[in-house]
C-alpha cells in the first residue's frame, strides 16, 4: 500500500497512523534538515503532541539548502509528506506514521523560498539538523571560520545566500523590516553548545556585509541550547525491505532504537509548543546533560568503533558481543570517563552509562560500525580530546582514552588488521591516511595535528604515552594490546 493521505485508512492492521486531522494544521516551525534524524526525533515529539489535540499552530515546514534535501523533498511529496518511523527493540517492532510535517519549502540555488517561508509571522522557531560538521567551525581554534568559500559567498550576495545561516539572515532582515518579531533560532546537532554555536555563525556572517544587522540579531534574537539523542541508523535496502514486508511502500522510511531524549534551554521570546507535555526537559542545566551525553555515549561510540573496525566487525551490537570490546568501552567508560562528568539533575551517572551498554547491544537497530567511525577528524576534538585533556589536568591515568587515540590513528592507515583495506570514512580521509603511514615510523606527526588536538600533542606524557601505544599495536595487534590494558599490564 503506497504511503499517503488517502491511503492512511487502508494500511495494515499494527501501523499507527496520525491521532489527529492534519488539514487542522498550520505551519508554526521552519525545520531545515530533514534527514532520518529530524523525522525520528522533533517529528515524533511533535505527533505525540498534536495527538493530544496540542499545539495544531506548531507544525513543521520541511526545509533544505542542498541537492540531497530537494530529492528528500520529492520524495516526501509523493507521499504526502508522511513518514513511517519504526522503533526496533530486540522483542518488539512497532511502526508509527508521522504526519508532524505538512509541507515542504522549494529548494532553490539563492534560496529564495526558504527566506519567503521564514520572513511569514507565523513562523516562530527555526530549527536545523545540518550536521555535525555543517557549522564553519574553524578545526584549529574550534571557533567560526570567516574563509570559509562558502561563507564568503554569502557575504558578497547576502540577497542571495548559499546557506541555511546566510538565508537566516535574510529572513531575520525582512521580518525586521516588517516589524515581525523575530524567530527562535533552535538547532538540533550534536554539537557541544550548539546554540551559541549556531549564533557565532549567523552573526559572524552577517558582521561581514552588515555589523549593525549583526548587533540587532545578537541583541534580539535567541539561540536556545539543546542537547538531543536517539540511535537512528541511515535507510538502506535493510530498511526499504523492512517496511514493504509490513505492507508499506514508503520512499523514505526511518528505522531508529525505541529510547529517544531532548533536553532544551527554555528560551523561545516568540512562543513554543508545550513540548514538556511529550517528554521534552526544559532546563538552565542543558550543558550538564550535553557533556554527560557527548563524554558518555558519543565518547563511547568511538570506544567502540575504532576496535570494532580493525577486526572487520560490521554491526555495533556484534562488536559489544566481542568480550574484549565490551569490557574495553566499561573500563575506559567507569574507570577514565565518569569520574570527570559533572553532576547531571535527577540522573544516576552509572545508569546512563548502562542504558548506553545496553543501547548500543541492541541487534534489531542494526547500526554500523563504520558509521560510528565515521568522521572522526571532527569527532574526536569533540567527543574524545577533551575528555584526555581533562583527566590528564587531573592528575589521572588516560591510558585508555590515548590507547583509543592511537587505534584511531592505526584504523585511518586505511586497513584492518586482517589486511581488509577501509574505504574512505572521513572527509580529511587523505589527510589522515597520509599522517597515519608518518606515524607508524614517527608518532609525534599525529598529535602534531592541532585542528584535532590543539595543544595536547606538547603535553610530553600524553605524547610519550601515545608513541608507547602506538608502537604497541604495530607490533603485537590491537587485541594484543586492549587486553594488556584491560590486564593492567600496559
Amino acid at each position: 500500500m503506497k504511503l499517503n493521505e488517502a491511503n492512511l485508512s487502508y494500511l495494515p492492521a499494527g501501523i499507527a497512523t496520525p491521532g489527529y486531522d492534519r488539514s487542522s494544521l498550520t505551519p508554526g516551525i521552519v525545520h531545515i534538515g530533514t534527514g532520518n534524524f529530524h523525522r525520528a526525533h522533533m517529528a515524533v515529539y511533535l505527533d505525540d503532541l498534536f495527538a493530544m489535540g496540542l499545539d495544531h499552530d506548531w507544525a513543521i515546514l520541511g526545509a533544505g539548502v542542498r541537492e540531497g534535501d530537494e530529492k528528500m523533498r520529492v520524495l516526501l511529496e509523493g507521499q504526502d509528506y508522511l513518514s513511517s518511523v519504526t522503533e526496533l527493540d530486540p522483542d518488539t517492532t512497532t511502526t508509527r506514521i508521522i504526519g508532524a510535517m505538512p509541507g515542504f519549502v522549494p529548494v532553490a540555488s539563492d534560496n529564495a523560498p526558504l527566506i519567503a517561508a521564514m520572513s511569514a509571522p507565523h513562523i516562530r522557531i527555526v530549527s536545523l539538523t545540518v550536521t555535525e560538521g555543517g557549522y564553519f567551525i574553524d578545526p584549529k581554534t574550534g571557533t567560526f571560520s570567516p574563509e570559509h568559500p562558502a561563507i564568503q559567498r554569502d557575504a558578497a550576495n547576502p540577497d542571495a545566500p548559499e546557506t541555511a545561516f546566510g538565508a537566516i539572515i535574510a529572513a531575520l532582515k525582512a521580518r525586521r523590516a516588517a516589524g515581525v518579531l523575530p524567530f527562535t533560532v533552535m538547532c538540533c546537532d550534536n554539537v557541544p553548545h550548539n546554540g551559541h554555536v549556531t549564533r557565532d555563525v549567523i552573526v559572524g556572517l552577517c558582521r561581514l556585509f552588515d555589523a549593525e544587522m549583526a548587533g540587532w540579531i545578537t541583541a534580539n534574537v535567541a539561540f536556545p541550547n539543546s542537547m538531543v539523542d536517539r540511535i537512528t541508523p541511515a535507510t538502506g535496502p535493510r530498511e526499504l525491505q523492512m517496511v514493504q514486508d509490513m505492507g508499506v511502500e514508503d520512499a523514505a522510511p526511518v528505522t531508529c532504537e525505541a529510547f529517544r531524549q531532548w533536553v532544551v534551554e527554555d528560551n523561545f521570546p516568540a512562543g513554543r509548543p508545550a513540548l514538556e507535555k511529550v517528554g521534552v526537559t526544559f532546563t538552565d542545566a542543558v550543558d550538564a546533560y550535553e557533556t554527560m551525553k557527548i563524554r558518555i555515549l558519543n565518547g563511547g561510540h568511538a570506544i567502540i568503533a575504532y576496535p570494532g573496525g580493525l577486526k572487520d566487525i560490521h554491526f555495533v551490537h556484534e562488536a559489544m558481543q566481542d568480550d574484549q570490546i565490551r569490557a574495553f568501552l566499561d573500563k575506559v567508560e567507569t574507570d577514565e570517563i565518569l569520574p570527570i562528568v559533572p553532576p547531571v539533575p535527577n540522573t544516576d551517572l552509572d545508569a546512563y552509562k548502562q542504558l548506553i551498554l545496553d543501547r548500543c547491544s541492541n541487534p534489531a537497530v542494526a547500526d554500523t560500525v563504520r558509521r560510528l567511525c565515521l568522521d572522526g577528524s571532527n569527532r574526536q576534538p569533540k567527543f574524545i580530546v577533551p575528555s584526555i585533556r581533562d583527566v590528564v589536568s587531573r592528575g589521572r591515568d588516560a591510558t585508555g582514552l590515548i590507547l583509543l587515540s592511537a587505534l584511531w590513528c592505526r584504523y585511518c592507515f586505511g586497513t584492518s588488521e586482517n589486511g581488509t583495506e577501509i574505504a574512505p570514512n572521513d572527509p580529511n580521509w587523505e589527510r589522515l591516511t597520509l599522517a597515519a603511514a608518518q606515524a607508524k615510523s614517527d608518532p609525534a606527526v599525529w598529535l602534531a595535528m592541532r585542528e584535532v588536538y590543539g595543544d595536547l600533542g606538547q603535553n610530553e606524557a600524553v605524547s610519550a604515552r601515545f608513541a608507547e601505544l602506538l608502537n604497541a599495536i604495530w607490533a603485537e595487534g590491537s587485541v594484543v594490546v586492549i587486553q594488556r590494558y584491560l590486564d593492567g599490564t600496559l
